[in-house]
Formats: structure tokens, C-alpha cells, sequence
């Protein structure tokens, strides 16, 4: 029997002893035939697919599964799960129609408790036409430089939990300093919680609670603490987790510093856009996340910029429990223009009034929309501190407005309004994004955090780790020490203005992406490309400087 990939529970902070994952293989094809066999959660473009066809931007296609759910698995209903989708998905369960999904990158579920048999098939139809309605992250018809090959259809696991009929239908937390607010969803009257460490009981009825444990213990990349808990009802029983934990912005020495828990803090980081040469946009499994951010950490970074993409909640979870902040981007809809969005900031041209721009109103909604989803997907999240909304122009439109809608989702967020230039009025932050020259802390907002969200981008190729013959980065290196060397002095060149004005800085990249070079590890992971030891004690330097 094949081992079935990614064969765990999805969703780590609302957890049930029910699980059944349809991963593994359907069958697959460009008509309701389906003659080819896929692996699911991989997208039929990647080689784990064992498909590695060539991307068709704009075609449909159909899964099909027959399944038998073990016996006594239904204790009242049967949900079934999609972790992700791109883009547009209809679903079928033993020929009833049972609903549609819009959008790529946020999960979904149908009630499937009436139409289960004792032998289901299970049918999904799937188009995409990375048209720009939709968000669609770095896929392009025309793959090259910044702009990689395009994924379509099932990305994420798809799994069926039972759930009785009065059970808990959601959990969402409000965590800072001291305390945590728990609000539910759920059938019946009565709730419970209890702190697994301490054995502390917190018995309410209604909506929600907010409580204080007796052991107040703050998250940070240092020290990530968390306090797990079971949460019941009359009929149901889930397994979460929250963090007490806060940032803020306060002044240091006349100047508007980030602040976790109450302290500056140097976010330092690494951009993160979770591409894979074998999965594209999903690794082997989720040993692949965990052995990026422990890269990460045993390089001295204690925050990933999570580039254009949404992961699976189990990313998320594993920096949680890892201790790993992330800045999370939106995922960007509409077009884009090399012209506008990027050659003319480049050369200095980076303000413009953003009211004019992308002015497709459908599209706006959308994006709008994905982002609530986002922020809402997330908010449990204790490792997600930071929301960047539009990234170097792409999609933008009234960033002002975006800013308050993003803020009202996500209060105990920083936002990120425009993350490297076309700055509006809005933001918790002064984003910048510095190549081609030094890095500089000229002329810094007067109430906001100068936050260096993107710079870097040097490229080193390794042979026999390479994507294909094109290279992509912002200045290259031919030999490894001088790799290592310029980024070791962009980094001393840093301390002085992280002394005196920076509170993040995230360095492009943490690994190779298809034809860029500028990670610190090659696209399958095999090569990490610099000293460890050197980067590490430089690290230790830097975070000094604050």
C-alpha cells in the first residue's frame, strides 16, 4: 500500500480524534474520463504529481476518488475539507451536486452527511485561468525572472471529519499581553476549557470567555510558550492552543520602534515564498516547512516575510511551536506592469495616487474579500504579527480605505499598507524596499517604524542545483566567499542604521526560486550556501545593535 502524503491532521488549532484524509491517489484528466492517475495534495504540474505536465493557464480539469469511510465514523455529520484550491472548483459527491468555491488559496468544506453510501465517489471539476481576477501570487503564463510556473487545481489536503450534531463549529482567539479571549461557535449551552499544564478549569456559558492563567508566560522566537487546551461542550471535544504575546509600536530615544511584548525588538528575516523544485507551491511534506525554519533560526533570523502565498495552517503552527514570527503578505489579484510597478520606482519614481489604479470594481471586491479570509484564516495564528496588504504596486487601489479594512479584521496586527513604495496616506509602518544601492534610513516617518521589508537579492548559482540555464538576482556572484563576504557587509553596513532607526529587516531570500539564485539555500535544499557559523555569529551581532 502507497504511503499517503501528507497524512495528518490539517487544522492544528481546532482538533478532533476524527480525521480521514482522502490524499493519495484520484484519478485524473482533462475530461470527466479522468484516464491519467494524479497524487493529491501536489498540483498535476509538479513531478510529485507524478504527472510534471506542462502548465495550460486557462484549462479544466477533473478528479475523481471512490472512498469508504471506516466503520462508526459518523457520530452526527460528515464534513469534508479542502485545504486549497486554484482557482474556480465544483464539487459532486455520488453525482449530487454539492457546491462551488471561488479563489485559490483559503480552505473550504461542504456537509456531505446526506448523501454518504457505503462506497462514495467523490468528483471535482476545477478551472483556471490565471486571468487576474483572482488573487494569483508569483504564477505567470510566461514563467521566467520574478515570475514562476503557474499551479492549478487540488494544492492542499482533502480530508472528512465527523463532528456530532451540537458540536463546536469554530474558535476564534484574542491573545496579547496577559490574557486571551476564547469565542465559539458551538451547539448547546455549557462550555469548557482546561489549560493542559496547569489543570486551571475555565467554565462558561454563552459565546465566549476571557481569562488570565495563572502562570503568565509571553511568546517570542526565544521562548515559544504555548499553553494548549482542550475545549468541550455537552457533545464535543477539541484540542487548541493560544500564546500571550503583543506587538506594538512605541518610541525609543525619540524614535518609533517595533515592539514584541512590550520591548524593541529587531525583526530580522528572510523573504519566504514556499516554492519547492519538486511540489511547486506544496512540499513532499511537512518535514520540508520545518527544515526551512530551522534553517532559518540556526542562521540567527527570528522572522520569515511569507511572500504572496498562503500556506496550510500546519506552516503556521510549526512557527508557532518553533518560534518563528511571520510577516504575512496578501495575495495580489489584477494585472501588473513591469513599467509601472516596477522600472519606474526603481529609477525613483516610487509616488503616485493609487485612487485611479486597477480600477475593475469586481476585481477590488475580490481582492478585498481574499484578504478578509486571509486575516480571518490566520488570526489564531500566534506567530502571525504583520500584514502586508499591496507589495510594490501589484493589484493597488485606494490604499488608505484597504488599510482600514485590513486594521478593523486584524486590530492587534501591524499593517503594512504598501510594502516598498506608491505610499499613501495609511500605514502602521514605513515600508521600503532598498537593491541596486546601500542600504539607508534617510528621512524616516516621524510616528512610524522603519521597516526595510525587502533588500538583498544577491545571486550565487550552484551547479547541479540549478532550475535551468537563466539566472535572475540583483547582483551576482560568481564564487562562494565573495557570496558570503557582500552579504556579510551589507549586514555590518546595517548596524549603525538599526541602531538608530530600523526595526525589520527582511533579506530576499531564504532559497532559490526556479530561475533566482539569491537564496541561502539552493531550490531542492541541498546546498546551503554560506558559513553557517559566520552568519550566525553576524546575526548575533546585529541583534545587539538595537
Amino acid at each position: 500500500m502507497k504511503t499517503v502524503p501528507h497524512n495528518y491532521y490539517p487544522r492544528p488549532q481546532m482538533k478532533r480524534d476524527s480525521f480521514f484524509s482522502l490524499n493519495g491517489e484520484w484519478r485524473f484528466g482533462e475530461s470527466e474520463e479522468c484516464d491519467k492517475i494524479i497524487t493529491v495534495p501536489f498540483p498535476p504540474e509538479s513531478r510529485l504529481s507524478g504527472l510534471n505536465v506542462t502548465p495550460k493557464p486557462g484549462w479544466t480539469v477533473f478528479y475523481k476518488k471512490t472512498f469508504s469511510l471506516p466503520e462508526k465514523f459518523n457520530t452526527g455529520r460528515v464534513i469534508l475539507h479542502f485545504g486549497a484550491v486554484d482557482t474556480i472548483t465544483e464539487v459532486r459527491l455520488n453525482g449530487s451536486h454539492l457546491g462551488s468555491h471561488e479563489g485559490g488559496y483559503h480552505p473550504f468544506s461542504f456537509d456531505v452527511t446526506e448523501l454518504l453510501k457505503d462506497e462514495n465517489e467523490l468528483s471535482v471539476k476545477v478551472t483556471d485561468d490565471l486571468s487576474g481576477r483572482y488573487p494569483y501570487g508569483k504564477q505567470s503564463k510566461k514563467r521566467g525572472g520574478m515570475w514562476y510556473t503557474p499551479h492549478s487545481g487540488i494544492w492542499q489536503s482533502v480530508w472528512l471529519e465527523s463532528v456530532p450534531m451540537d458540536g463546536i463549529e469554530s474558535i476564534i482567539l484574542k491573545q496579547s499581553l496577559n490574557s486571551v479571549t476564547v469565542k465559539v461557535r458551538a451547539g448547546g449551552e455549557k462550555r469548557k476549557i482546561t489549560l493542559y499544564k496547569t489543570g486551571e478549569v475555565f467554565e462558561f456559558y454563552g459565546d465566549e470567555v476571557t481569562f488570565t492563567p495563572s502562570e503568565v508566560r509571553n511568546w517570542s522566537p526565544d521562548d515559544p510558550f504555548l499553553y494548549y487546551f482542550t475545549l468541550e461542550n455537552e457533545t464535543d471535544k477539541v484540542e487548541s492552543y493560544f500564546a500571550l504575546r503583543e506587538i506594538s509600536v512605541k518610541e525609543l530615544n525619540g524614535v518609533p520602534r517595533l515592539c514584541l511584548n512590550g520591548t524593541p525588538y529587531l525583526f530580522n528575516g528572510l523573504l519566504d515564498q514556499g516554492y519547492y523544485d519538486d511540489g511547486i507551491v506544496t512540499p513532499k511534506d511537512k518535514d520540508a516547512f520545518e527544515k526551512d525554519i530551522l534553517l532559518a533560526k540556526s542562521l540567527g533570523f527570528n522572522t520569515l516575510r511569507k511572500h504572496i502565498k498562503v500556506e496550510p495552517l500546519v506552516f503556521y503552527h510549526l512557527c508557532d511551536v518553533l518560534g518563528m514570527v511571520i510577516f504575512q503578505d496578501i495575495v495580489n489579484n489584477s494585472d501588473y506592469s513591469f513599467f509601472r510597478d516596477t522600472a519606474l520606482p526603481t529609477v525613483g519614481f516610487k509616488s503616485r495616487s493609487d485612487k485611479k489604479l486597477h480600477r475593475n470594481e469586481e476585481e477590488r471586491q475580490i481582492f478585498l474579500r481574499e484578504m478578509r479570509l486571509t486575516e480571518e484564516l490566520l488570526n489564531n495564528s500566534p506567530c502571525v504579527l504583520y500584514y502586508t496588504v499591496f507589495n510594490e504596486g501589484w493589484g493597488q487601489f485606494c490604499a488608505d480605505e484597504a488599510y482600514e479594512i485590513a486594521k478593523s479584521y486584524a486590530p492587534d496586527r501591524i499593517i503594512d499598507a504598501t510594502s516598498g513604495w506608491f505610499i499613501q496616506t495609511k500605514s502602521d509602518v514605513d515600508s521600503r524596499h532598498i537593491y541596486f544601492k546601500p542600504l539607508s534610513a534617510k528621512n524616516p516617518h516621524p510616528t512610524r517604524p522603519l521597516v526595510i521589508s525587502e533588500f538583498g537579492g544577491y545571486s550565487h548559482r550552484v551547479d547541479g542545483h540549478l532550475f535551468g540555464e537563466k539566472n535572475y538576482g540583483y547582483k551576482t556572484f560568481n564564487e562562494r566567499k565573495d557570496f558570503e563576504n557582500a552579504l556579510v557587509k551589507l549586514y555590518t553596513d546595517a548596524f549603525p542604521l538599526v541602531k538608530n532607526a530600523i526595526s525589520a529587516l527582511i533579506m530576499t531570500q531564504i532559497s532559490d526560486v526556479e530561475d533566482e539564485t539569491n537564496g541561502l539555500v539552493t531550490y531542492d535544499r541541498q546546498v546551503v550556501k554560506v558559513n553557517e557559523e559566520r552568519i550566525r555569529e553576524l546575526m548575533t551581532e546585529l541583534k545587539k545593535q538595537i
